[in-house]
């Protein structure tokens, strides 16, 4: 029979240790816990979730991986096209972990309505373009179907359809500038058939989505020949890995280019973040160890008696802290509990009402989003636990410095 563990589960249920003056400091104690449990899975569901999405709209817009022309590589603006003919298109078995390899090109122009004008990148593609991320944010009309007819069907921003005051179904024009001055511009007429909200204003305000046909005719290229290609990866996590692979089988004349490469100020500022998360973590443990701490030596010093009649029985010092790490383990536990009750209800409810919302400007999304994992959960609340009852180990020694004779008589 573990009779500390016995010893420990009388001293919870004991009712004067409910009444005693160990009380109050217990309940702060669980509080102390509780509290920190819910600020470091908040922080880390929202940090998490902050990060997943930037990655997703990053990644939606420009692909995992971009491979172009070194002559492009600084540009939103392809100029100098690649011939499809690569060993890597359509499928490319040289690199394991590919979700899809898509041809991309893109052009510079100028919407014009009867009374408004707006600068956007006319960004084509193909038919064997991935349009699941514009799917999951598309707030009108239907996704492009590209086939081998030229369509002028186009996918705009909802905060260029806005400001141009457009909306499904309506046509625009939309101007090109010739490589010579002198001559006059290209102009293309195109029809609205979607409109999409990525909350990403940096690309929502630039790009419309159509047909890369027409940009192979306006820049006089062949039906082979495009801007790029997107590389989309089945593993976000492994991209600096798979972009390094990419890199080797692309042509000595191609160059392949991360995401996390293109946009270093965003991925840097992402990984700031991390730092943050470690930082709050440390704190609200160190907060909740001190607090445990407190209530550990007011438990001992409460049960100085026990511990004394205990010791004249023949108990050695360390079965004695066991009764105490046994029940410090106990109101871990319940704070643990309550803490999870309250975190993932909290998260819970941001997840699926938003009811904290954030400037898109700044943050790049409208609304706090949440990442829910039962893994990150379960060591977080395991970590907690055993950081606290490490540093609960040293002040358990005290136990040890207490005689027996003292103790018995102590009042």
């Amino acid at each position: 029979m573990n009779y500390e563990l016995f010893l420990a589960k009388r001293i919870v249920v004991a009712k004067q240790h409910k009444s005693s003056i160990s009380s109050p400091i217990i309940k702060i104690a669980i509080t102390a816990i509780a509290l920190g449990i819910i600020i470091m899975m908040i922080t880390i569901s929202s940090v998490f979730g902050l990060q997943y999405k930037i990655k997703e709209k990053i990644s939606g817009f420009n692909g995992h991986v971009q491979i172009t022309n070194y002559d492009d590589n600084n540009s939103q603006i392809t100029v100098t096209p690649i011939s499809i003919e690569q060993e890597f298109y359509p499928n490319f078995s040289n690199v394991e972990g590919i979700k899809n390899v898509q041809t991309f090109a893109t052009k510079a122009g100028i919407i014009r309505t009867k009374t408004d004008f707006e600068g956007v990148i006319l960004k084509g593609v193909d038919s064997e373009y991935d349009w699941s991320f514009f799917k999951s944010y598309l707030t009108q009309g239907t996704l492009l179907t590209i086939t081998d007819e030229t369509s002028n069907l186009v996918l705009i921003s909802e905060l260029t359809a806005n400001r141009l005051k457009l909306k499904v179904g309506d046509k625009f024009n939309l101007f090109f500038m010739k490589d010579n001055l002198n001559k006059a511009t290209n102009v293309r007429v195109f029809t609205v058939k979607g409109i999409y909200n990525s909350g990403f204003k940096d690309f929502d305000e630039n790009y419309v989505l159509g047909d890369i046909k027409h940009i192979q005719r306006l820049n006089k290229w062949k039906s082979n020949q495009v801007g790029g290609f997107e590389v989309l990866l089945e593993d976000f996590d492994k991209l600096e890995e798979k972009g390094k692979e990419i890199y080797q089988e692309v042509a000595s004349t191609l160059n392949a280019q991360t995401i996390s490469e293109k946009y270093p100020a965003i991925f840097d500022w992402l990984k700031i973040l991390d730092t943050n998360i470690i930082v709050i973590i440390g704190i609200m443990i160190l907060i909740a160890g001190i607090n445990m701490i407190t209530a550990l030596l007011v438990l001992i010093l409460e049960r100085t008696q026990m511990i004394g009649i205990l010791k004249s029985l023949g108990s050695s010092n360390w079965s004695i802290r066991k009764i105490f790490l046994y029940n410090a383990t106990y109101l871990i536990a319940i704070g643990l509990f309550w803490g999870n009750v309250i975190g993932i209800g909290l998260l819970l409810i941001q997840k699926y009402f938003g009811v904290v919302t954030l400037d898109p400007e700044n943050y790049y999304v409208s609304k706090a989003p949440v990442y829910l994992d039962v893994e990150y959960i379960l060591l977080l609340n395991i970590g907690t636990l055993l950081l606290c009852l490490v540093m609960l180990l040293i002040p358990s020694y005290i136990v040890s410095k207490i005689s027996p004779v003292k103790a018995i008589k102590f009042d």
